[in-house]
């Protein structure tokens, strides 16, 4: 089965890192790097790599070669093979067809531009973690005028249709290691989008997908990632996947108070190696939050 996991042997905790190739690392990434290796490490569990590449206009070959090479000088040991998400899309293929079996998406042919007209229209815009609600213009569309733009080849997303899923699902909850039992609420994100015409997943859909699949016990991430977790716990349910515990870590940021990104040139690991920092000095500034 192609949603089965690749390794059915019990562990205590399994950690993962997973980057997208679209930039150096930086030490943003180191943080995150070593906090889910250190977790496994603790629990003698085992520590995985993931490159996260389901965009392929933005990921580049070069970027995951850096990654791993940055990785390996800071020290990190992980398991082979390094599963990349590109390699794996008829994993997501086949997830998207087990919703489909269960009436729970629905075929979007609204541009970015028409959505934000109509929650202008409306003289509102509520807001959820992913940006503005979508405003249900395609779920209204009766099944023959879906399937009839469909076989007319009209590009399309397909969507989550967030009702209809949670009402499948029930009443659902995580175990978060720092907040505790957290119950899921999925509706603040609206009908989210699980693939697009010119990427075939989405980040929801394929991380926790993956997640399953490569066995993960403990996901651990930045606290920006937190809200995104009630969507990832309700395509657990429907897809009848395992449900890991959660860790959010706090996310490093500089002497302005904003969080590092790959923008930050200075502040990449590679910048840090050529200018002479050693591996241990750039794991201490990591760990201890650094700041200029």
């Amino acid at each position: 089965m192609a949603l089965s996991r690749e390794d059915d042997e019990d562990q205590a905790t399994v950690t993962r890192f997973a980057p997208s190739p679209t930039g150096d690392l930086h030490l943003g990434h180191v943080y995150s790097a070593l906090f889910a290796q250190g977790e496994a490490l603790a629990a003698g569990g085992r520590f995985l790599v993931r490159i996260e590449d389901i965009d392929r206009g933005r990921c580049r070959p070069e970027f995951e070669t850096a990654i791993l090479e940055d990785l390996s000088w800071l020290g990190l040991r992980w398991e082979e093979p390094v599963r990349r998400q590109s390699e794996h899309m008829n994993d997501y293929a086949e997830a998207l067809s087990r919703l489909e079996d269960l009436g729970v998406l629905y075929p979007c042919f609204c541009t970015r531009k028409d959505i934000a007209a109509e929650i202008a229209a409306a003289g509102q815009a509520p807001h959820g973690p992913d940006g503005p609600h979508y405003p249900g213009t395609c779920r209204r569309l009766s099944e023959d005028e879906r399937w009839d733009r469909v076989g007319r080849g009209e590009a399309h997303a397909r969507r989550l249709e967030m009702a209809k899923a949670m009402a499948i699902a029930g009443s659902l909850h995580w175990l978060d290691r720092d907040r505790g039992a957290t119950s899921a609420d999925p509706a603040r994100f609206g009908d989210v989008v699980l693939a697009r015409k010119d990427v075939p997943t989405s980040y929801h859909l394929a991380v926790t997908l993956d997640d399953h699949i490569q066995g993960i016990t403990l996901v651990t991430r930045g606290e920006d990632l937190f809200e995104a977790t009630h969507v990832h716990r309700l395509l657990q349910a429907l897809l009848g996947l395992d449900v890991p515990e959660y860790r959010h870590h706090r996310l490093l940021r500089g002497a302005d108070g904003k969080r590092f990104a790959k923008r930050d040139r200075s502040l990449t690991l590679r910048t840090m190696r050529e200018s002479g920092l050693s591996a241990e000095e750039v794991r201490q500034r990591a760990l201890e939050g650094y700041s200029e």
